[in-house]
C-alpha cells in the first residue's frame, strides 16, 4: 500500500458502518463496490476517503509511512469487515499479527455448487499476474501456479440446494483473490465472479457474492481478544431466496475451526494438483 499519496481528501459521502472502535483502532464494514484505497480513477471515492472524513486527524498522523492506518484491504466488489489502525502502536501490532498469520478472517461465499467434499483445506500455490491495460493503468489477477507463493484456505459448506451453495472460507494466507481462486479450483466458483468463475454464472448475482463476515484477533495494544462479526448483506438476501438457501448469519453452528488451520494435516484438497491453472 506504499503507492498511497501523502494527501488524502476527506469525503463524507463515502459511508461505512463502525462495528468496533477504541482509541487505537476501528473495525468497519465496507460496502460492496467501494474501493478500499485511492488509486488511478478512484482518487476521491474510496473507503479511505470516507475514513478521513471521520478519523482524519488520527490517520493523518500515521501518514504514508503507516499506510494511513490500512493494515489490509478488501476487493472493490467484496463487502465486509475491515480493521483500520488509529495509532502507531496499533498499526505496528496489527501488521505483525497479519504477517504472522495470527489474525483470523472468515468469508461467506455463494457458489454455483458445493465442492465434492463438504469441508476441507485447499493447498494450492497462487501467482500474481500483472496485466497492463494502457500506458497508465494495469490490473493484477491471480492464478494457480507452482511458481507462486504457498496459499491455504480452509472451508466448509454451510448449505446447498439444486441451484447453489453457501460456503464459509477461512484464508490462512493472504494471497491476491485467494478465496475466489481456491473455490473456483474445486468447482465452486463464486457467483458474480467474472474473472475466475464460469462465464455462465457471471450474471447469476447482482455483484460478487463474497462477504468478509468475521475478523478475530488479539488487540495489538491491550492483548484483549477482539471478535467482530457482521450480518449477511442486504443486497444479497434476494439471491439466497432465489437459490433456496438459508441466511448463514441465522445459523448457530460454529464457524470454521480457529485452531491451527495453517497446520491442518490429512485434508489436502488440491495438494496433488498444485500446478493446475498455469
Amino acid at each position: 500500500m506504499s503507492e498511497l499519496g501523502s494527501h488524502i481528501e476527506p469525503n463524507e459521502r463515502v459511508t461505512f458502518r463502525v462495528l468496533y472502535q477504541d482509541e487505537h483502532l476501528v473495525v468497519v464494514e465496507k460496502p460492496a463496490r467501494v474501493v478500499t484505497m485511492p488509486g488511478i480513477g478512484h482518487e476521491h471515492d474510496t473507503l479511505l476517503n470516507g475514513l478521513y472524513a471521520r478519523f482524519g486527524d488520527r490517520l493523518r498522523q500515521l501518514g504514508v509511512a503507516r499506510d494511513h492506518g490500512l493494515v489490509h484491504r478488501l476487493d472493490r466488489e467484496t463487502s465486509g469487515v475491515l480493521a483500520v489502525a488509529l495509532s502507531h502502536e496499533a498499526y505496528d501490532g496489527l501488521r505483525a499479527r497479519f504477517e504472522q498469520r495470527e489474525t483470523r478472517k472468515f468469508y461467506w461465499a455463494v457458489t454455483m455448487k458445493a465442492p465434492r467434499e463438504p469441508e476441507g483445506v485447499i493447498r494450492r500455490s497462487i501467482e500474481e499476474v500483472l496485466q497492463r491495460k494502457d500506458r497508465y493503468t494495469s490490473t493484477r489477477t491471480a492464478r494457480l501456479s507452482n511458481r507462486g507463493k504457498p496459499a491455504l484456505t480452509a472451508y466448509r459448506v454451510l448449505s446447498e440446494s439444486d441451484l447453489g451453495a453457501v460456503i464459509e472460507a477461512r484464508p490462512v494466507t493472504g494471497r491476491l483473490h485467494q478465496v475466489r481462486v481456491h473455490l473456483a479450483s474445486v468447482g465452486a466458483g463464486v457467483l458474480g465472479d467474472d474473472t475466475y468463475g464460469p462465464r455462465r454464472t457471471n450474471d447469476a448475482s447482482p455483484r460478487l457474492a463474497l462477504h468478509a463476515h468475521r475478523l478475530a484477533f488479539d488487540h495489538p495494544v491491550t492483548g484483549e481478544p477482539i471478535d467482530v462479526r457482521s450480518a449477511w448483506p442486504k443486497d444479497l438476501r434476494s439471491l439466497l431466496k432465489r437459490l433456496d438457501l438459508p441466511r448463514p448469519d441465522l445459523d448457530e453452528r460454529d464457524t470454521v475451526s480457529d485452531e491451527g488451520a495453517d497446520e491442518v494435516g490429512g485434508d489436502s484438497v488440491g495438494e496433488e494438483e498444485a500446478g493446475v491453472g498455469e
